[in-house]
Formats: structure tokens, C-alpha cells, sequence
């Protein structure tokens, strides 16, 4: 059965994080109408299936949507996060992005939203619950979906599982874990990273875990990316340390060592040297909890695990029935490679800043509703693909340092950063004091070194 066909200017498909920012600049910059389609029951994307003890990797303040603060911009008192700003809980996430919906969006009148429904390139949008289908007719449709986000609950295991094994999402450990004495942690990622801590923190003997770690990855120094004053001249020094480690490094290794003697990066095990890069956040606290665990599985990926053996790409490790196996294997965020964001009848947001990927999608959805020009869009917008290796880490900079330079020499992209709460940075880089002197500091040794890493990341890159 066909519901009436639906005319706007906007398809979004997409509820997510990514759809939501975008849509938010939409709602506030312009008239226009939209319809957002989503294949789950509320907005937040995968949040939604995300496992109950996830929180954000970085502040509160610099996630959401650009119209809307996301908590109350306080630092936590206690746990492994304490003295450093809040860090939302996935529930918290889901709330938020479901209060904007409904509170923001919808009472404008301009904005459709179509849960439970898939939607194809035609436009024809298929409810998941009764099949009925309806065509949507947009000037333009934005893809929301396409970094693709996966979490262990969202697909089996990648690897086959002998019947009588207990092998589960890491969705799953809150409700399996008591009936358990031992724990097979597979994935090094931040998921993986947090299971390992959400299972110390219940009181788990870090000698009853096990990690599963096909390679190690470089993380990042949460203490250089908090917002308040107090942090305001470590955030300028993470800026000038990123640029001159990046001017001074003959190798992507060499980069990233400097880095890490800046204190920018860290590792989880000072003697191996991480094959990763997803640009996770870590505390100290963090790292000195996750050390605890010295059984660690250096053999690669998991190819099946039978009753009494796990099988590896490199060899095998006993287990057991008894043993509870947590799959937190997922990538997240596949690296794919990077498309034009603005492409005819066509918008697909991406991160154009690294690591802030909300004021990614604001700006984008901002410069839709502000610029005609296509190819003056695209060249606001040079897409950063998600990272996979340290060397991507060199081609996010690069790519971040050119839309710095434009930015920086676009009076309207400068405003929009002044008043935008996701950039609190711009805006008080705009507003330093003489007193400032620290910063101020470092504000120059940026300025010294940004031109000499732009082309040192291009000979690495080459190379």
C-alpha cells in the first residue's frame, strides 16, 4: 500500500549524529523543509545499540548538535575521568538527540521524521512495521549514513563459535557477567578498552581477563582536549605540539614518538609499538587501570573459537565453557575512502575537522544553507577520511591544516566558529588577554611550524 508521496527540500537519511547535526544547522539558518528517515526507533543512530556502560571519548561540550548543550558542562568528582569535563553516557546521548527531535525539530513544522523506515536511492521509504510504502520528493538528498557505524550487537561475531561456547556483544556483559568466573576480552579498540574497564571497576581480578588484541593502538591524551580556561594554554600547546612534531618527524614513526614525548599520544604497552590509529581518547587513570591486565593475545584476529581452544590467525590459546567471551570486534567507523561532500542533488557530510566530528556536520549543513556555489562549498569543505593507521594520522593533518588556512581567510566561516558552542576554541583564541602569555606562546610556535608540517605531511604521505 502507497501513502501520498511527500515533497521537501531536504531527504536525510539518516537519524544519527550525523544527520542530526546537519539538520539542526538546517532548522536554525533557513526555512527549508526536510524529512529524515531512520531505520531505528528513535534518533541517535548507533547509541541506540551501543552497550550500556559506553560513554563519549571526549567532553560533553564538544559533542551534539550546534543549538543545544549536551549536560551541564561540570567535571566529574570521581571514576576514571575525574578532574576533567563530563563524559556523556550513551543513554544520555540517545536522550539528548531524541529531546531534539521532539522539542526542536518537529514543533517547526518543517521537519518529517519517519522511524522504523528504510528508504532506497529512489526515495520510496519503506516502514518497517506495516510495509506500507510513500515516495519522498527532495531537491536534495543528504547521506547521513555513510561512515557507517558498527557495534558489536549490530552483527555476529566475524569469526565461528563451537556450540557450547558463551560468546556475546559486548552489549551483553552486564547481564552475563556474574555467571562467570573467567573473561575473553576480543577487540583492542575503545570498545574493547572499555569492557576491560567496566569489568576492573566491578571488581573483576584483572588476573581473570584475558585481551584479545590482534594489534595495539595509538590513543589520545584526553587532558589535551577539554574545554574551560583552566585548560585553554594545554589545548594551545596540543595545537603547536601536533604542528611541530609533524614539521620535525623524518618518519610517520618519528611523528608519532615526538608525540608521545609531548605527551599528546599514549600506549597501553610502552614496549610494543601500535599498528592503530582510530583517534580514541584515554585518561592516565584509564591506562594505569587497563596495565593492570598482563594477559594480553598478541596472535592476530580470531578465526573461531572452539569449547577448549581459541584459534588465531598465529597460533591458539586454551579456554573453556566456563569462560564468558565478550566480541568487541567491531571497527566503529570503517575506514572508506573520502567523496565529495557536495556533489549536484547530492550532500555527503563527513568529518572536515579532526576528531570533532558534530562540528563537522554542523559546518557542512551551515554552508549549505549560507553558500550557492558548488565548487566554493567543496573547497570549504575537503573531507578527512576516518583513520585506520598512524599514517592516516599524518593525512588527517594535512588535510586539517589546508581547511584551518581556508577557514581562518573566510571572514563568515571565522564568525560561524565564534558563536558556535561546538568551538569553544575559536572563540577564545578571539578573545586572549595580555595575560595569556603561556598561550600566547604557543599560538606562535603553531604559527612557526603549521607551513613546514603542511609539507612535511605531503613527503610522508609520498613516501
Amino acid at each position: 500500500m502507497h501513502e501520498p508521496d511527500l515533497e521537501v527540500d531536504y531527504l536525510i537519511m539518516g537519524a544519527g549524529a550525523c544527520g542530526m547535526a546537519f539538520a539542526d544547522s538546517l532548522v536554525t539558518n533557513s526555512k527549508s523543509t526536510m524529512a529524515i528517515v531512520d531505520r531505528q526507533h528513535r534518533p541517535g543512530g548507533h547509541w541506540n545499540s551501543a552497550y550500556p556502560f559506553v560513554r563519549l571519548h571526549q567532553p560533553s561540550a564538544f559533542y551534539g548538535v550546534n543549538s543545544r548543550e549536551l549536560g551541564s558542562n561540570a567535571k566529574d568528582q570521581t571514576g576514571l575521568n575525574k578532574g576533567y569535563y563530563e563524559l556523556a553516557s550513551g543513554a544520555e546521548v540517545s536522550s539528548y538527540f531524541d529531546n531534539v527531535m521532539r522539542q526542536q525539530f518537529l514543533p517547526t513544522g518543517r521537519v518529517q521524521y519517519l522511524p522504523m523506515s528504510e528508504v532506497d536511492e529512489e526515495g520510496v521509504v519503506t516502514s518497517r512495521i506495516t510495509g506500507r510504502q510513500r515516495r519522498i520528493r527532495a531537491r536534495k538528498i543528504v547521506d547521513a549514513s555513510f561512515s557507517r557505524t558498527v557495534t558489536p550487537a549490530m552483527r555476529p561475531p566475524p569469526y565461528s563459535v563451537a556450540q557450547g561456547v558463551t560468546c556475546v556483544p559486548s552489549s551483553e556483559l552486564p547481564r552475563m557477567a556474574a555467571a562467570h568466573a573467567g573473561y575473553v576480552v576480543i577487540g583492542a579498540g575503545k570498545t574493547g578498552m572499555d569492557a576491560c574497564l567496566w569489568l576492573l571497576e566491578n571488581g573483576a581480578d584483572p588476573d581473570s581477563i584475558r585481551w584479545v588484541m590482534p594489534r595495539d593502538y595509538w590513543w589520545i591524551n584526553r587532558e589535551t582536549y577539554q574545554p574551560g580556561d583552566e585548560f585553554f594554554p594545554r589545548m594551545v600547546a596540543s595545537i603547536a605540539n601536533g604542528v611541530q612534531s609533524l614539521a620535525e618527524g623524518q618518519t610517520v614513526e618519528e611523528v608519532f614518538e615526538r608525540q608521545e614525548a609531548f605527551g599528546e599520544f599514549r600506549r597501553i604497552d610502552p614496549a610494543i609499538r601500535p599498528e592503530g590509529f582510530h583517534g580514541g581518547f584515554v585518561s592516565d587513570s584509564e591506562l594505569a587501570q587497563l596495565r593492570r591486565i598482563r594477559n594480553i593475545v598478541r596472535l592476530g584476529r580470531v578465526r573461531r573459537i572452539d569449547p577448549h581452544e581459541i584459534v588465531l590467525e598465529q597460533g591458539t590459546v586454551a579456554t573453556s565453557p566456563q569462560v564468558l567471551h565478550i566480541d568487541c570486534s567491531a571497527i566503529g567507523i570503517p575506514p572508506r575512502g573520502a567523496k565529495p561532500i557536495f556533489e549536484g542533488d547530492r550532500i555527503t557530510p563527513q568529518w572536515v575537522r579532526l576528531s570533532q566530528p558534530t562540528f563537522s556536520w554542523s559546518l557542512i549543513g551551515h554552508i549549505e544553507t549560507t553558500l550557492e556555489d558548488e565548487a566554493e562549498k567543496n573547497r570549504l569543505c575537503r573531507p578527512i577520511p576516518a583513520p585506520d593507521t598512524p599514517k592516516d594520522w599524518v593525512r588527517m593533518m594535512s588535510i586539517e591544516l589546508s581547511n584551518q588556512y581556508v577557514w581562518s581567510r573566510t571572514p563568515a566561516i571565522r564568525e560561524w566558529q565564534f558563536n558556535s558552542r561546538l568551538d569553544p576554541f575559536t572563540r577564545r583564541i578571539r578573545s586572549m588577554q595580555p595575560t595569556d602569555t603561556e598561550a600566547q606562546a604557543h599560538l606562535e610556535r603553531y604559527g612557526k611550524y603549521a607551513g613546514a608540517a603542511a609539507k612535511n605531511a605531503a613527503r610522508l604521505l609520498a613516501d
